[in-house]
């Protein structure tokens, strides 16, 4: 989660929102990514879309079906589709979205039943770290405005 966490600070730099991923199979980092909406002009440029895709191109595969991915916030309702439909096996999250989680706190994508994959989920490491910098961010975002 620290590696996800230095990807949020990346992305908070860039004027991003600062959201970070890392996708790990057997212990090792096989992609890591922050959000770049705003720098690519890409609403699909979430950290964890890009992520999957890092991965996917690494291992010459779209299943990534060993594949824990750590990410700082709870992944939206996009997200959460793109981590079904890549069949990942576990997302590690730090805080919860309540305006726009997909995986707890408005749906339950990652575990629904009427869908071809489940997910396992484990929330809240270094929770308070990820929510302070996503606080942070949008403190300032309301004081330059």
């Amino acid at each position: 989660m620290k590696e996800a966490l230095h990807e949020a600070e990346k992305a908070f730099k860039k004027g991003e929102v600062p959201v970070g991923a890392v996708l790990v199979i057997d212990g090792k980092i096989i992609a890591r990514a922050h959000n770049q909406k705003e720098t690519t002009f890409d609403a699909t440029a979430h950290a964890e879309i890009l992520a999957i895709r890092q991965a996917s191109q690494t291992i010459n595969s779209w299943r990534l079906n060993d594949a824990v991915l750590y990410i700082t916030k709870e992944p939206c309702i996009m997200c959460s589709g793109a981590i079904v439909h890549a069949r990942i096996k576990k997302v590690v999250y730090g805080c919860d979205d309540p305006k726009g989680g997909g995986a707890v706190s408005l749906y339950r994508i990652l575990q629904d039943s009427r869908l071809n994959h489940w997910v396992e989920i484990k929330s809240g490491i270094l929770e308070e770290e990820c929510r302070e910098i996503l606080q942070k961010f949008f403190k300032e975002l309301r004081q330059d405005q």
